[in-house]
């Protein structure tokens, strides 16, 4: 037995190595893999109903780029839409505004919203009208935005840019999820059971369980506030509601996101002298909008894995820290996981 000693010390030190070396080898990824094991998850029981049988379990290489095809325009073409209406509305904009900061200089008059601005209108009409009568004054006053506004957009295109490039990994890996997802299951149902018996299955299972749940509860409500949202837009007359819509849509994640969108929204229809409008955009904003968030998550996500405001919030601002653009979504499932595991672990339930 003790000949064996030796031996078996280095197998085990030979399969720690092995470990570290390959979490060092896919850590630079690990965001974008754990994303599309959620991925995964979440949409294998109806790809195979939908897509693999249908097809055919023969045809699993065809089934798997056709899934795949389809979750990657799901997420592209929303977000090209997006990402080409802000630029084409930023162009518009400094079209706009370039006449008044380069040739003509600013109107004489301040504009009537903005001095009827409470506390500080008549200090921002005095400013504009020092502005009107002497041009050199105003282009140094906004070449001091000059800089950190170039740092801001190149920042917000490195979020992107990384956000794109994590995104197609995602969908490389999800691929061979799809295809070769029966071996997995059933690798990791064995793996489960091995190391922890009967128990190690049943946290397989609410692990599944929970992470269908909290995509479900995120995607869900994103959804439905985004359409809600787009009806309140059509009804106030606000330019642009199908951009705005795909906004709430994405920033619906965000538990403070929506309130930016529509009372956005609200201060446009304000100072463009709608405001019997602007009262009906804010109150459909706080009634309807943002409520949503509050009966429409609790239902899809149900008892099992139900999250808190303060949940949700710190796992997708951690989550962005941490993974970029795809902690969106992998942060509120991480917390929830760990919840679950941490009420399993003391029985203690709502």
């Amino acid at each position: 037995m003790l000949t064996n000693t030796p031996k078996q010390l280095a197998q085990i030190v030979l399969i720690f190595l092995l470990i570290i070396g390959c979490l060092t080898v896919i850590m630079p990824f690990i965001g974008a893999i754990l994303f599309a094991f959620i991925l995964w998850i979440s949409t294998w029981r109806m790809y195979k109903r939908f897509i693999l049988i249908p097809i055919g379990v023969n045809h699993k290489t065809v089934s798997a780029l056709i899934a795949t095809f389809i979750l990657l325009l799901l997420l592209i073409i929303p977000t090209t839409f997006l990402a080409l209406t802000l630029v084409d509305r930023g162009d518009a904009l400094i079209n706009y505004l370039s006449p008044y900061l380069t040739t003509t200089g600013l109107p004489s008059k301040a504009p009537e919203w903005l001095s009827n601005l409470p506390f500080m209108g008549q200090e921002f009409a005095r400013m504009w009208r020092r502005f009107a009568t002497n041009q050199a004054e105003l282009n140094q006053f906004l070449s001091q935005f000059i800089a950190p506004t170039r740092e801001l957009v190149i920042k917000i295109s490195a979020i992107f840019a990384n956000g794109f490039v994590q995104l197609c990994f995602v969908f490389f890996v999800l691929f061979f999820l799809f295809r070769d997802g029966d071996k997995l299951s059933k690798m990791l149902r064995i793996s489960a059971e091995k190391l922890g018996g009967q128990l190690g299955s049943t946290m397989l299972h609410k692990v599944s369980e929970t992470v269908i749940a909290v995509m479900v509860g995120i995607i869900g409500t994103a959804v439905g506030q985004a359409t809600v949202a787009l009806f309140g837009f059509l009804i106030a007359g606000v330019p642009a509601p199908l951009l705005l819509a795909f906004a709430t849509f994405f920033l619906s994640m965000v538990p403070i996101g929506p309130p930016i969108i529509w009372g956005g929204a609200a201060a446009w229809l304000y100072f463009n002298d709608e405001v019997g409008m602007a009262i009906f955009m804010v109150l459909y904003g706080l009634l309807v909008i943002s409520s949503i968030d509050n009966f429409v998550k609790p239902i899809l996500m149900a008892r099992s894995s139900g999250l808190s405001l303060l949940t949700v919030g710190l796992g997708v601002f951690g989550g962005i820290i941490v993974f970029g653009f795809v902690g969106i979504f992998l942060g509120p499932v991480l917390i929830a996981l760990v919840q679950m595991l941490f009420v399993y672990w003391t029985g203690v339930v709502d």
